[in-house]
């Protein structure tokens, strides 16, 4: 551990935004498990009546380095986190971890996962549940197959087709991502790590996996699992719209474009023709010849595999750009937006 704890001196401040929210039984035991390389810790009191104010006010009288943050209504836990990024910044913090209140996550590891962040190797990291076998055997099976779906929709949605575990709300970001990212667009419920994704990747973020363990207790998620699965995918599929508009069709219009477009066209002119004829020839009841049937048939197949070839070509293209490219990027941005007036919190 001193080992570590040299390694990270000098680096940077390390920060943790932990959101609260019901958890005046659980606070006390992740602040105090925050290791002392970290500088700052913000809580952010997201309004709840379970008597978490209190107790947070007295954890900031015995540890100097609390920040309080109370938000002036229930924002939910990307409300809340946005609050605690913007807090954190103010305060000088170089990379920024979030740890949730109900201690699912143990915050001893908080700098591991700040530590790519502070080296310059990554704008955001998010830590990966699904790294260990073993871990994963711990997980309750209703998690682990939600997780599952959800994975693949965020992968559709943020382009980061390298992360495995995209739901998971143990993440480190650096201050300068912070700046540039329109925290007040972000989603503000528990959207929020999936859409922090999408909006990284429009700016050609640098985002890695960290292996971590997560511990599961007696504790009770206030997510609605059939309100996750009736909302996430049309966001899911709202930003991936958005992403392959302006990925493919604004910033950059190539070969995987004309593949995306190509096959829209074709896979929609042979799903109407052929749904036409088969609905003619029900009325006439006469079969449709072998002609028409190719007719409908060839341009769905074509169609298809254009929109495989592209999907395949979004697949292999990494938005983790090098690290030229990207410091060039993100000095540009950072110039921009501290032309910018301050925005309200």
């Amino acid at each position: 551990m001193n080992d570590h704890r040299k390694e990270i001196e000098g680096t940077g401040k390390i920060a943790v935004v932990v959101p609260c929210y019901k958890c005046s039984a659980t606070i006390g035991d992740v602040v105090s498990s925050v290791p002392p390389e970290v500088s700052i810790i913000v809580l952010v009191d997201d309004r709840s009546d379970d008597g978490q104010s209190e107790v947070m006010a007295k954890l900031s009288e015995s540890d100097n380095r609390i920040s309080l943050v109370r938000n002036a209504q229930n924002l939910g836990v990307g409300g809340a986190t946005v609050a605690g990024y913007r807090r954190a910044v103010e305060l000088g913090a170089t990379a920024i971890v979030k740890v949730d209140s109900d201690g699912q996550m143990d915050p001893a590891f908080a700098p591991l996962l700040a530590r790519p962040v502070l080296e310059g190797r990554a704008d955001y990291v998010k830590g990966n549940r699904f790294f260990d076998i073993e871990s994963v055997r711990s997980m309750p099976l209703l998690r682990l197959m939600g997780n599952a779906g959800l994975t693949f929709f965020s992968r559709l949605s943020s382009g980061y087709w390298n992360i495995s575990d995209p739901t998971n709300g143990f993440t480190a970001i650096s201050a300068d991502a912070v700046r540039i990212l329109p925290l007040n667009k972000v989603n503000e419920r528990y959207f929020f790590e999936s859409d922090l994704l999408f909006r990284l990747n429009t700016f050609g973020a640098l985002v890695i996996d960290q292996p971590m363990e997560a511990i599961y207790g007696d504790e009770k998620s206030n997510l609605s699992i059939t309100h996750s699965m009736l909302t996430f995918p049309l966001l899911h599929l709202r930003n991936f719209t958005k992403r392959v508009v302006y990925n493919y069709i604004l910033r950059n219009f190539d070969v995987a474009s004309l593949s995306l477009l190509g096959g829209l066209l074709l896979l929609t002119f042979g799903l109407v023709f052929g749904i036409f004829e088969w609905v003619e020839s029900s009325r006439t009841g006469m079969p449709a010849t072998a002609g028409t049937v190719m007719l409908s048939v060839t341009p769905v197949l074509v169609g298809f595999q254009l929109l495989l070839s592209f999907l395949h070509y979004d697949i292999s293209k990494n938005p983790n750009q090098t690290m030229n490219s990207r410091a060039s990027s993100l000095t540009v941005l950072l110039k921009r937006d501290l032309k910018r007036p301050p925005k309200e919190t």
